[in-house]
């Protein structure tokens, strides 16, 4: 008889109605997690164990668990705990977005929303406080106010292909421009705008932090170099501590003015690193193109 243990990885889909909890489990389907939608909580360890005994021991598993089925911080934490008491690597996937992005999907749609109240406005409020406990273990967690449905595959793809064979912690780096606002969802951030600005530089204006010209700039001099040295220094420090308490997700914003020159510069320096390193690591760039 095979145990859950046979299990590679269960993510636990969860967040706000509207955020794009169906988009999420067709993407994990779509790259080979057995998935089941609207599973009560308590369910959630039997289920992994039966998935695991009839798929095998390299088995993906990902359940969409809401308000429909009763969700709280409460028994979330418990079936986290059952499943790591039978050694089932998991990750808790939780989809947020901006109330009034929410509240312009569901009359997109005209589907009610599942918590009934006087108003929409009200039921994503009291949704929004139920699901507080709820987001606070949650592992990786992604706002889907700004994404399309394409934005949202990659970077769900980017967080959980080969998520098997990427045991250990997955790590996003992000380079933004302050101008324009901080990422709504980082648990690392860095303000590198003490460095002297490309953006006043006649010839590297029009340039980002990919081109070399650029890059040489913001490291020609010292503080770029020291900097770098730092950050690198503590994510040395930090991953293993994290991963080491469970946390399978890091995200790491890196901001400058614009978010075209300084950040980007220091985003591919440090992805690179830890790419180096052995560190799953993928980079984006927010404000690149903007």
């Amino acid at each position: 008889m095979t145990d859950s243990t046979d299990v590679a990885h269960a993510v636990i889909i969860t967040g706000l109605s509207g955020a794009g909890r169906s988009q999420a489990a067709n993407v994990l389907e779509d790259i080979g997690y057995f998935v089941v939608d609207n599973l009560p909580t308590p369910m959630i360890a039997n289920l992994v164990t039966a998935v695991g005994a009839a798929e095998g021991s390299r088995s993906r598993i990902a359940v969409v668990v809401d308000t429909r089925a009763g969700m709280n911080a409460d028994n979330l934490e418990e079936a986290l705990n059952d499943l790591h008491r039978d050694g089932v690597r998991t990750t808790v996937l939780f989809l947020t977005a901006e109330d009034r992005v929410l509240a312009r999907r569901f009359e997109e749609t005209r589907r009610p929303h599942p918590v009934d109240a006087s108003s929409l406005d009200k039921s994503i409020a009291i949704e929004r406080s139920a699901f507080e406990g709820v987001r606070a273990v949650s592992d990786v967690i992604i706002d889907t106010t700004d994404f399309s449905v394409h934005q949202l595959r990659d970077r769900l793809r980017d967080a959980f292909t080969d998520s098997v064979a990427h045991a250990s912690m997955r790590v996003d780096v992000t380079s933004f421009g302050f101008k324009r606002g901080v990422p709504r969802i980082v648990d690392l951030m860095f303000d590198v705008r003490f460095l002297p600005n490309p953006h006043w530089i006649p010839e590297l204006r029009g340039k980002t932090g990919k081109d070399a010209e650029v890059r040489d700039f913001v490291f020609s001099h010292d503080e770029a170099d020291e900097f770098l040295e730092r950050v690198t220094s503590l994510l040395n420090f930090l991953i293993p501590h994290y991963e080491a308490e469970g946390k399978s997700y890091l995200t790491i914003g890196i901001g400058c003015t614009g978010g075209r020159h300084r950040s980007v510069a220091l985003t591919e320096s440090i992805g690179a690193y830890l790419l180096e390193q052995g560190v799953s690591t993928t980079i984006h760039h927010r404000d690149v193109d903007a």
